[in-house]
């Protein structure tokens, strides 16, 4: 079942009343935007009054924001009313004003809104552009009610190319995530609360799992009678409905399709026709076969969308009832059937009628007919089987352009990483190099000669060995551990005086020789260790582990003793000199391990970061992380 959620229904009902005493014409145009954002989902018609109000306001006034908001409002209006032509100029135009005064957010959002409205219009390479842009927006300011939209959209896009796991994956996320933001949940969050359990309805349906795909189609409509979002909610009983007829339940399929018949407030008119004539078959199978011709009777033109497909249904059950009466009058009607399924080149659909239709002529005893439709229904599945079969191979390209394209923007997106790592790489942390030549200097003026060569030529050969690697995007483990040994060891002795103290242990089934790993990946983590933990102590120490996660990763684990995040994060804050480093290699790090892991199909997190705490009194005693890091070829020169 689905949460329960908060009311949102007295703020529309407090805003209704605060209106009524409102004639100031730019007081009411702030509460008529208000109430305008809260009826989209749950009154369109008093949505369109008040947003039409709006409008002639803003005829005489200058106010950009209210101007962005109606358009917004109006795209998801359009959107909820089937208009997605007219709901992708208002978003346009919304677009328009955001690209000159909107915050992050609020470009997310619409981003995430418009791909729906793009999706709808059958335009899923527009959708995914501005599903990649919601995308990065959000990495660099997460939002977690933005993050459920967000992952919700991915999920319609995938279905779209019917990957049903994909898809499926997408949803259960989001119903995962809901619970972040359950408990501040608005209206809009509530809609999206039932796009995400329709999307489930609908994968569940194309599975076979009608008792799951029916649950799912149930947890809609009890939101939305819930919450009054009365906008789809004739297209959800219709749906409800359908669960239940594939379950051949047609007591209960009955019951939700002469609601979906009953709401007034879903404009839809292909929902009502579907549901008056879904409701006829519900009747068939009963026997109550003068109800069901009544209900064929209303639904007939009421068809405009698929219309073929529709008439042919309406057709082919009104042959099923005149079968067991009057054979003649059934034939009419198939071939009726016939003729509409072939128009709209539903061959399928044109399968079942066929072999209705000689089954027939069979009991009927007339056998030639029989025979010779029989060879018909027989090609009409052999085509049947051949087109199913082109679809597949169509939906596979499509979907396997698609998935490409998703993989070309990761390695472009892991080039960019690649290329801010070889900045980062080549400058070093200037805290580091400057306490090192700083050390190296002491020992000069101080006259020991022999240990400020000895550390420079050490420093040199770091400095060395980051330029060369930072060429690199593999290297051997063995010179990735001698690279963080030289590194650690110039901190030990030049900056910590002997007080830094640090073990490496490999494991001994990881062949260091022989396995690549991306370069210097495990440096900013030990710089981190460093500079946050270890620093302000100016004591500690730094354990380092590797060892296999599989036969395809390695899991290293840098473990520090050091004041741990929390006082970590008092000090940047307090101290100028600690606020000056900044983590951006950790940062760019794990965004390049993680696409990494993703083109291995790899769904775990590539660092997960824990506080060592004491276990009575809490206090702090360091950081740990756990980083995954991809095997990978060695690059040969």
């Amino acid at each position: 079942m689905i949460h329960t959620y908060p009311d949102t229904n007295e703020d529309k009902v407090k805003l209704e009343s605060t209106l009524h005493l409102i004639d100031e014409r730019l007081q009411r145009l702030t509460t008529l935007d208000k109430l305008a954002s809260q009826l989209v989902f749950t009154d369109i018609s008093k949505a369109q009054k008040y947003l039409a109000e709006i409008l002639q306001i803003l005829q005489d006034y200058d106010q950009p924001d209210f101007v962005l908001n109606y358009n917004l409002n109006m795209a998801l209006v359009e959107n909820q009313l089937y208009n997605f032509n007219l709901s992708e100029i208002h978003f346009r135009l919304a677009l328009e004003i955001l690209g000159e005064r909107g915050d992050v957010n609020q470009l997310a959002e619409t981003y995430i809104d418009y791909a729906g409205t793009l999706l709808n219009l059958d335009q899923p390479d527009r959708a995914r552009f501005y599903l990649n842009q919601a995308t990065k927006y959000l990495e660099a300011f997460p939002d977690n009610r933005l993050k459920v939209r967000l992952i919700c959209r991915e999920g319609f896009f995938h279905l779209k190319f019917s990957n049903y796991p994909k898809a499926l994956k997408a949803f259960l996320d989001c119903e995962l995530e809901v619970q972040n933001i359950a408990e501040t949940a608005d209206l809009k969050d509530y809609h999206f609360f039932t796009l995400i359990q329709s999307g489930l309805g609908t994968i569940y349906g194309l599975l076979n799992e009608s008792e799951r795909s029916v649950q799912a189609y149930l947890n809609v409509v009890e939101l939305c009678e819930q919450k009054g979002m009365r906008s789809r909610l004739s297209w959800h009983y219709l749906n409800v409905g359908n669960g239940y007829m594939a379950m051949q339940d047609y007591e209960n399929a009955s019951l939700f399709f002469k609601k979906a018949i009953k709401v007034v407030d879903d404009l839809n008119q292909q929902t009502r026709a579907l549901a008056y004539a879904n409701l006829g078959y519900c009747y068939l199978n009963k026997r109550q076969f003068h109800e069901a011709l009544e209900l064929f009777t209303t639904a007939y033109p009421l068809f405009k969308d698929r219309k073929e497909k529709n008439l042919a249904n309406i057709e082919w059950w009104r042959g099923k009832i005149y079968e067991e009466q009057k054979a003649k009058k059934a034939l009419k009607h198939y071939f009726k059937a016939l003729e509409f399924a072939k128009k709209g080149q539903e061959y399928r659909q044109a399968t079942g009628i066929l072999k209705d239709i000689a089954d027939l002529y069979a009991k009927e005893m007339d056998f030639k007919n029989a025979f010779d439709y029989q060879v018909l229904y027989n090609q009409a599945v052999e085509r049947f089987m051949f087109d199913e079969r082109d679809n597949q191979i169509r939906e596979m390209e499509i979907r396997h352009t698609a998935e490409q394209k998703e993989k070309e923007a990761e390695m472009f997106k892991l080039q960019a990483a690649g290329l801010q790592l070889k900045a980062l790489r080549a400058q070093m942390n200037p805290h580091f190099v400057f306490n090192a030549l700083n050390s190296v200097q002491n020992y000069i003026t101080s006259n020991d000669t022999t240990q400020a060569a000895k550390y420079l030529a050490q420093f040199a050969h770091l400095m060395r060995q980051s330029l060369e690697y930072s060429e690199l995007e593999v290297i051997s483990l063995e010179k990735e551990i001698e690279f963080l040994r030289n590194y650690i060891e110039i901190n030990m002795n030049l900056r910590f005086e002997d007080q830094l103290k640090y073990e490496i242990n490999i494991d001994e089934d990881i062949e260091e020789d022989i396995y690549g790993v991306p370069t210097m990946i495990i440096q900013p983590y030990v710089e981190n260790a460093i500079e946050h933990g270890i620093r302000s102590k100016r004591k500690g120490s730094i354990k380092i582990d590797f060892r296999l996660f599989d036969e395809n990763t390695i899991l290293c684990v840098v473990e520090d003793d050091g004041i741990g995040r929390e006082k970590a994060r008092e000090l940047q804050m307090k101290n100028p000199s600690f606020k000056d480093h900044k983590s951006m290699g950790t940062r760019i790090t794990q965004e390049r391990l993680q696409i990494l892991l993703r083109t291995r199909n790899m769904d775990q997190n590539a660092v997960e970061i824990y506080d060592l705490e004491e276990e009575n009194s809490g206090k702090a005693l360091g950081t740990k992380v756990e980083i995954l890091i991809p095997i990978m070829e060695i690059q040969m020169k």
